[in-house]
């Protein structure tokens, strides 16, 4: 599929000069375009390029009842030469995909994603902040639409791809927050569906989220579903300890999303022969490992904040607590590689900028 193969329906009325760039809060703001893409009798039909606006649905459409979609989170970022970066898309891509196979939902063609993200960012480029801070969020997201009450997988199905310019994900910004466990509590468990990207997992976090920010802390810090042991992840992140002189994330086991950040933070620590270990951490010996003032660091890791320190975690009559307004030397590093490469001051490793 070439760029001159997808229609394109330009808007007659642009928001563009509706918006605040200046103030941006994270997803509530939608650029001109969409992507949208049907898929039935069998087949994804040819993609187009339409005003962004509402979707007609019938309050039978299946996805409403039992949650057959599947979405991503991504950004494109503005070079200081006025190009755009699309970040990682080669990965995104792959795990939309098992997230797709995971709920019986047909594959989204991988050019159809790639190509028709690529020329949704071109058409809306004005869209991408010209602030290093600042990025255009990229949603894709498949549902299934048939109008059924049985219980059984689609035969029709949207694939729709939106764009919203962004800020910073916390109000904290990159200052450190507040975790909490929530023991009584589970988000995933070994045979379900933590480690793809589906909306249950979020309605499912919504409730223990809630009473969390109404404690004053800012996210759950989940444990295992089994032992309530064992750290997995944050609500919108992947967790990070530097330990001693060791950077340690929880191993990828099946209840843990396999995060985009995450895997870039670990493929850049080996080429920079940093020292690293993917290992199971329980609660206890975090809070041990802080007695013994082991715990130099922690910090999240995701596509919507990037990189966000941690303060405090509070565990039962527990209280772990980093000593710093602002991030640490390690998180600080990461930071300053990734988003330097985002935004075209580093060199980046192979397939990691999509760049128009």
């Amino acid at each position: 599929m070439s760029q001159s193969t997808i229609e394109i329906k330009r808007t007659q009325h642009s928001r563009l000069n509706e918006i605040d760039f200046d103030n941006l809060t994270f997803g509530e703001q939608f650029s001109d375009h969409m992507l949208e893409v049907r898929f039935s009798d069998g087949r994804w039909h040819e993609p187009q390029i339409l005003p962004y606006g509402q979707i007609p649905m019938y309050p039978a459409v299946s996805t409403l009842h039992y949650g057959q979609a599947v979405f991503e989170g991504m950004k494109a970022f503005r070079y200081e030469s006025d190009k755009v970066n699309i970040f990682r898309i080669e990965k995104h891509y792959d795990r939309f995909r098992r997230s797709c196979e995971r709920v019986c939902i047909p594959e989204v063609p991988e050019e159809v994603f790639k190509e028709g993200m690529v020329e949704l960012v071109r058409t809306d480029r004005e869209w991408v902040p010209r602030n290093k801070y600042k990025s255009l969020y990229i949603r894709p997201i498949v549902f299934a639409t048939d109008q059924t009450l049985g219980l059984r997988a689609s035969r029709n199905y949207r694939f729709y791809i939106i764009c919203s310019p962004v800020g910073n994900y916390y109000s904290e910004g990159i200052k450190p927050i507040r975790l909490t466990t929530m023991p009584k509590y589970v988000r995933a468990v070994l045979g379900g569906v933590g480690d793809v990207k589906v909306p249950g997992n979020y309605a499912a976090s919504l409730q223990p989220t809630t009473k969390a920010q109404h404690m004053g802390y800012t996210q759950v810090l989940w444990l295992d579903a089994v032992e309530h042991r064992f750290v997995e992840e944050v609500g919108s992140m992947n967790i990070f300890f530097v330990i001693g002189d060791t950077l340690v994330t929880p191993p990828l086991n099946g209840s843990i999303l396999p995060g985009i950040t995450r895997n870039s933070i670990l493929e850049l620590a080996k080429a920079e022969g940093l020292k690293y270990e993917e290992r199971p951490v329980s609660i206890e010996q975090l809070v041990s490992l802080h007695n013994k003032a082991q715990v130099k660091e922690i910090f999240g890791a995701g596509t919507a904040a990037v990189i966000s320190p941690v303060g405090l975690i509070h565990h039962e009559e527990y209280e772990i607590t980093i000593a710093a307004d602002e991030m640490g030397p390690v998180a600080r590093w990461f930071y300053d590689k990734i988003t330097g490469i985002q935004h075209g001051e580093v060199a980046a490793p192979d397939s990691w900028c999509t760049v128009i």
